[in-house]
């Protein structure tokens, strides 16, 4: 069993294994310390929204270039 500060080093490795900023887990620890949960969530959920603003992106990117092989493969070049 873990002990409290195993755990909290557990979750910052963890919140940096997600991605999350310096400033994002020093919100949340913030937020641990002070007992507020439905911060640390919001904290968490706003993280979440970021990475999957990045994948819509990534997948609107990649959308693009999709469409550009099919008008190279059927001949449609517009260049």
């Amino acid at each position: 069993m873990m002990n409290n500060d195993q755990e909290q080093k557990h979750t910052i490795q963890n919140m940096k294994d997600a991605g999350c900023s310096e400033d994002t887990i020093n919100r949340f620890l913030l937020c641990y310390q002070a007992g507020d949960v439905k911060g640390e969530l919001k904290v968490l959920s706003n993280h979440r929204q970021v990475l999957l603003d990045e994948v819509h992106k990534g997948q609107k990117e990649i959308d693009c270039l999709d469409y550009l092989v099919y008008q190279i493969e059927k001949g449609e070049k517009t260049f």
